[in-house]
């Protein structure tokens, strides 16, 4: 019998959920948000939006087929979306302690403890979904060995500004260059863009790219509140003035938006899974998409000469924008996905073709 250490979710409102540790055991606290991807735990854990986020998978088992190596191309990771963890913690209803698939080198749990992340399991992970979507994301505590903490909000911090690279990178080669501002970017935009054959000069957030010269512009997509990525709108909008083309993603989108006059909201939930239906605007043209991401862009504050592009068919929320004239879009959902669905990659050949 594998013995294992007592752990307990607490939620702001009380409410109370027990189950076991197979990750790091310490306690932590973070926003409660859950995901219905039924794949793609390595991914999402890495993925630096989830930062400051404890992450509830709705599917009813995690570790199955364990965690790929660490291995680099092009000075980009091969299997992950950054080069660390960013979930505060992971919350399944089963964990499977023996793992089997041709590229994993180790299992769930024996990374999460290299990384110190605590995952828990055996907790009715339908109920506190259930929960979530009424009541919506909330505060956590992961208390394990009777060991309290402070509560802690992300969206308090500037987050952008904590998972952005710190340094200008550059990857790949071409003719075109593409400054990609890194807001907390996934590996695979990086993937995608080098693929197509452009160079890619990676700066952070904060960074005035404006000052050196690209064919065109990367949004990236990043965790948190996009009302404290002030410097990087700034920039946006300087960006705007030149006029070549610009496209976003995610906290991106968001970001763009905010520099055409736009505002943005926090979602009661979140978009977090595999499966989110989106529209084109003005077609009958729909795509399943990959998302996570808990602001959105409030269309009805878009100024004349911007419009939405895509629409969530769930909710009718914006995912997406474009300028009327200029060459200038953006989508609130990932078409880099990984572990997918890829239907949306063609964004990237549209932002190629307008280099």
């Amino acid at each position: 019998m594998r013995e294992t250490k007592r752990a307990v979710l607490v939620l702001e409102d009380g409410t109370r959920f027990e189950g076991f540790s197979f990750g790091y055991p310490a306690s932590t606290a973070g926003e409660v948000v859950f995901n219905t991807a039924m794949t793609g735990y390595p991914e999402s854990l890495t993925d630096p939006s989830y930062e400051g986020q404890i992450l509830v998978t709705t599917f009813p088992i995690l570790g199955n087929y364990g965690v790929p190596p660490r291995r680099d191309k092009d000075n980009v990771s091969e299997f992950y979306e950054s080069d660390n963890i960013h979930c505060k913690a992971i919350i399944s209803q089963d964990y499977s302690w023996d793992h089997s698939h041709w590229q994993a080198d180790r299992s769930l749990a024996q990374w999460l403890n290299e990384e110190k992340i605590p995952g828990v399991y055996g907790i009715d992970t339908r109920e506190l979904t259930k929960h979530l979507r009424e009541k919506g994301s909330m505060l956590g505590k992961i208390i394990i060995d009777d060991k309290d903490v402070e509560w802690y909000d992300p969206n308090l911090e500037n987050l952008v500004g904590k998972t952005s690279c710190k340094e200008i990178e550059y990857h790949g080669e071409g003719d075109k260059t593409v400054v990609l501002v890194d807001c907390g970017t996934k590996h695979n935009i990086i993937r995608c863009l080098i693929r197509r054959g452009v160079k890619v000069v990676r700066v952070p957030w904060d960074y005035d790219f404006t000052q050196i010269p690209y064919d065109g512009l990367f949004i990236s997509n990043g965790p948190g509140n996009p009302d404290l990525a002030g410097k990087t709108v700034e920039n946006i909008r300087k960006a705007i003035e030149i006029g070549k083309p610009i496209c976003g993603i995610c906290m991106g989108n968001q970001l763009l938006a905010k520099a055409a006059g736009a505002t943005t909201y926090k979602l009661k939930y979140g978009h977090r899974s595999h499966n989110q239906p989106v529209r084109m605007a003005d077609t009958d043209t729909c795509f399943i998409t990959s998302q996570n991401h808990g602001f959105a862009v409030d269309s009805a504050t878009l100024p004349e000469e911007w419009e939405p592009l895509f629409i969530n068919m769930n909710d009718g929320t914006n995912e997406g924008i474009r300028h009327k004239t200029k060459p200038f879009f953006s989508a609130q959902f990932h078409p880099e996905a990984s572990s997918g669905p890829k239907d949306t990659e063609f964004i990237f050949d549209k932002f190629i073709n307008l280099l």
